[in-house]
């Protein structure tokens, strides 16, 4: 991809996703990721209405008239986006590649972030941790982000979420909220990911092409794994292809729902044949009751 193209579509993605976090998201986003706590501001003199438990005795004492603590929230935070860039991402059946779909979610929550105030850095991972770049704030942050996204090359293929939220836990020593945008096609981090959760504030973003539940019966054909490089010949008119193909899928749906449920992390699912703003709604709108 030449320069000239990847400004170009850097600058579509800004387009589509700063309107999507300016008109659809806004609020919400501030809503669904509370910061640090209340800090003091000011106080003030009693109103009707105002709890008693904020009354400041000892300025109401000494001007003999109540008055109440005033606090505001503390808001700025820092965001993890932990991507993964293994070989599965490169695949789509319908209009969008889960790579694209990868980075559009990754630059919706980024322009979320610095429109309020928060601090924003990505982590790359495959089976291996690929880069890393530290939180900061402001556009030009962002667009490296999107730019990093659209043409950093992976050395490794496979996934492991395990390593990925090894280095993310060690790494990050503040607390923070942190995506996981993966298709989770991997297990064993039911560990790693309750101890991240239980540090920081962790929420998956689980993407995933309805072609991928099912193996299509198309007869004999030659298949490549995009995260282990190698080729081989599949009869997808055998039955029991199709039930050893439907069984992993299932331990993978499995392990991952067990995985959520026991670290209490919160979860998406996002299918590349949908528009992921509802599903995200969703998921801001639940975190804000």
């Amino acid at each position: 991809m030449q320069t000239s193209d990847i400004l170009k579509k850097v600058r579509k993605i800004e387009i589509k996703t700063r309107g999507l976090t300016r008109h659809v998201f806004a609020g919400r986003y501030h809503s669904a990721f509370k910061g640090k706590g209340m800090t003091f501001s000011e106080v003030r003199e009693y109103q009707y209405g105002d709890s008693i438990r904020n009354i400041d005795w000892n300025v109401t004492a000494r001007f003999n008239h109540p008055f109440v603590k005033i606090f505001e929230e503390e808001r700025e935070l820092t965001v993890m986006l932990l991507v993964d860039l293994s070989g599965s991402r490169n695949f789509g059946s319908n209009t969008i590649l889960k790579r694209d779909l990868m980075t559009e979610l990754a630059a919706v929550l980024s322009f979320s972030a610095i429109q309020n105030n928060d601090k924003i850095g990505v982590l790359f991972f495959t089976d291996q941790i690929e880069k890393f770049i530290p939180p900061k704030k402001g556009r030009t942050h962002i667009l490296r982000i999107i730019t990093e996204l659209l043409t950093f090359e992976p050395k490794g293929k496979g996934t492991d979420i395990t390593k990925a939220l090894e280095f993310f836990t060690s790494a990050i020593k503040r607390r923070c909220t942190a995506f996981v945008i993966s298709d989770f096609i991997d297990q064993g981090y039911e560990k790693a990911m309750m101890i991240a959760n239980n540090k920081h504030d962790l929420v998956a973003l689980r993407i995933n092409d309805p072609a991928e539940n099912n193996l299509p019966n198309v007869g004999l054909i030659r298949l490549n794994d995009a995260e282990n490089g190698e080729e081989f010949w599949v009869d997808t008119a055998r039955k029991k292809n199709q039930t050893t193909y439907k069984t992993w899928r299932n331990d993978l749906e499995q392990y991952f729902n067990r995985s959520i449920t026991k670290s209490g992390v919160d979860s998406v699912n996002i299918q590349t044949n949908e528009d992921y703003v509802i599903p995200l709604i969703k998921l801001f709108n639940k975190r804000s009751l």
